[in-house]
């Protein structure tokens, strides 16, 4: 079998976590623009699961994915950009949707990807828009949530905060040697 390029790269100190047998898992990925904005589409009013609320890329892990795999292939059907290099690890968020689906666990990173970030493809059957969120406009994040379900906003909004001199040339996929150096995934 001939050897196959990794279509990504991972920061060495980025942690994967190891599903356990029979639990659902989710993965949502942050995706910075060159102002450090971050990317978010808002779910159609028709979807079973937290309908008309803004959302980050990703969902559900389908079995025989790592979390990583998954990653990148909810990067690239929802916005149709590609994943290029995971930054970082942003934490798992244990939740429970309106759906029925029951417990679920989401781990969410900090990714690069690569592609025209100002005309992402939308999947118009399961989003009905996307914007940019700054700190101006981060309140939008709550939209359509009931109490207590500010996960995307508080994440949005630490991210941003943490990551306010992020370099433009980090931001579409070119990998500069600036801190960890990155280690290939195998797909």
């Amino acid at each position: 079998m001939p050897a196959h390029e990794p279509s990504f790269t991972v920061d060495d100190d980025v942690q994967v976590p190891a599903p356990g047998t029979d639990e659902v898992w989710t993965v949502g990925a942050v995706i910075l623009n060159r102002e450090g904005r971050a990317f978010a589409q808002k779910r159609s009013s028709d979807r079973r699961l937290f309908p008309g609320a803004w959302d980050i890329v990703g969902g559900h892990v389908e079995e025989g994915e790592t979390l990583l795999e998954a990653l990148a292939r909810e990067v690239e059907e929802e916005t149709g950009w590609r994943l290029t290099h995971v930054r970082r690890f942003l934490g798992i968020t244990t939740w429970t949707g309106d759906d029925g689906g029951g417990l679920r666990h989401e781990a969410d990173y900090l990714v690069e990807v690569e592609g025209d970030l100002d005309h992402p493809v939308l999947e118009w059957s399961k989003h009905s828009a996307c914007d940019w969120f700054g700190p101006d406009n981060l309140a939008r994040l709550k939209e359509n949530c009931g109490p207590g379900q500010f996960m995307i906003h508080g994440l949005v909004a630490r991210t941003i905060k943490d990551h306010p001199d992020r370099p433009p040339d980090r931001l579409l996929g070119r990998v500069l040697k600036v801190g960890s150096v990155p280690r290939p995934v195998s797909r």
